[in-house]
């Protein structure tokens, strides 16, 4: 259970960049997104909390940043339009590497 904790808190980990980045727009500050970011966070935050009771805390912090990146960089390119090339796609594989290979250490 506590690996599905911390696979919850890195999918909550996408929400709160998105949400921020939705927050201003050219109409000035949205409350919606902002409210979203900070739900997102506190979510986050929990799971994170319940998976490091029974997992090192290095291994799910690692774990947690990872799965939020990777989820918020395909969310960049899918929602934002932000740019796709080879390199940041091999450089995205290497967190995927790391986090694939930090569970298996921890089996």
């Amino acid at each position: 259970m506590p690996w599905i904790y911390l696979l919850i808190a890195g999918i909550m980990e996408w929400g709160w960049p998105m949400g921020l980045k939705y927050a201003w727009t050219d109409k000035g500050f949205q409350y919606g997104p902002a409210a979203f970011a900070i739900v997102s966070i506190l979510l986050s935050g929990f799971f994170l909390f319940l998976a490091q009771r029974e997992i090192p805390v290095g291994t799910a912090y690692a774990v947690w940043v990872g799965i939020g990146a990777v989820g918020t960089f395909f969310l960049g390119i899918w929602l934002l339009g932000e740019p796709t090339n080879l390199l940041r796609f091999v450089f995205i594989g290497f967190i995927i590497v790391g986090i694939i290979g930090l569970k298996l250490a921890s089996a």
